[in-house]
């Protein structure tokens, strides 16, 4: 794959290819296998906490309505990379055209600035309701939770949109073979002629500026829950209050953490990391909290959990009662 006819062209290529996880492609078929049942319960997952959250008229909490959109975000994300993946990895085939690298490119970082955007807001939510709960109908409006919203999505635009535009019009005239899983901004912009790096300083600044900004917002906002948590004198009403933030914590984890690792060892260790390792840490970040943010909110949120159990048992007991 790395040698002829792929190796030189002499003009902007039509289409690229894909080599999904470089030194491992003894792998490809466990992975298309372990990415098929991980995006499956994404799906599954995320559109039945959709599905919950819209239909039921007791989840229409601020909390839920950033959940549901932070579900579809999930979707988004995970259908923009894994179908590619598991076509690379099952079949072999790994062509991808000029625009859809581009636009996979996009979808790709925009639903992380989204998503990101989603976690403080929820965040500032939860301070909300736990260090001004007298206040929170009044604070927390439809109007305010449109505004989030909007300026969530408008953040993501502008900072994500110049990422692609910048390396879609530089010129491509030597190897047009992705060393990775699809298509990542670093991978593709070292193929360019020209100098990718401002290319690529600007998708480090633009990631540093919107992930940094929403973390330290997100720990203020915690260190506020925290003070007050911890000054209820009632040991069960503290547990109470910290259980609502357990969900939203854990999800933060999933996301940051591997994402923050997977930017950072493509910058600082990529001369001691792996290429197999850093590929497959930026394939993992983007479909491993898709499957499990559904997870923890459904087992987390008792209302969700306890209508999603309902839901199935009406759907098995539907099927039955039609079956005899």
């Amino acid at each position: 794959m790395l040698g002829s006819p792929y190796n030189h062209t002499m003009e902007t290529p039509a289409t690229f290819f894909l080599v999904g996880v470089p030194g491992l492609q003894s792998s490809h078929l466990w992975l298309a296998i372990s990415l098929s049942v991980m995006y499956t319960i994404a799906l599954l997952g995320n559109t039945l906490v959709m599905t919950i959250i819209w239909v039921d008229s007791t989840l229409q909490e601020l909390m839920y309505r950033f959940l549901c959109v932070l579900a579809a975000v999930d979707i988004v994300m995970a259908s923009s990379v894994v179908p590619k993946m598991v076509s690379i990895f099952f079949s072999g085939d790994n062509s991808i055209s000029f625009c859809a690298c581009f636009t996979q490119m996009y979808f790709v970082h925009a639903a992380t600035a989204v998503e990101t955007g989603l976690l403080l807001a929820m965040a500032f939510d939860r301070y909300v309701a736990i260090c001004k709960p007298l206040h929170y109908k009044r604070i927390l409006t439809p109007q305010v939770m449109l505004g989030m919203s909007v300026a969530i999505t408008i953040r993501a635009v502008i900072f994500m949109t110049p990422l692609s535009w910048m390396v879609s019009h530089l010129p491509f005239c030597g190897s047009n073979v992705v060393l990775h899983s699809y298509c990542e901004h670093i991978a593709v912009a070292k193929l360019t002629c020209a100098d990718p790096m401002p290319s690529c300083l600007y998708g480090l600044i633009a990631s540093s500026i919107i992930v940094g900004s929403d973390v330290v917002f997100i720990a203020a906002s915690y260190n506020l829950i925290l003070r007050v948590v911890f000054g209820l004198s009632s040991k069960n009403a503290q547990l109470k209050a910290l259980s609502t933030c357990g969900s939203h914590m854990g999800v933060m984890a999933l996301y940051y953490l591997p994402g923050m690792a997977s930017v950072y060892v493509a910058w600082l260790g990529k001369d001691t990391v792996p290429l197999h390792i850093q590929v497959l840490l930026a394939d993992l970040y983007l479909v491993i909290p898709s499957t499990l943010n559904p997870i923890i909110y459904r087992l987390r949120i008792k209302q969700i959990r306890e209508r999603a159990w309902s839901t199935l048992m009406h759907c098995l007991f539907y099927h039955s009662n039609v079956g005899s």
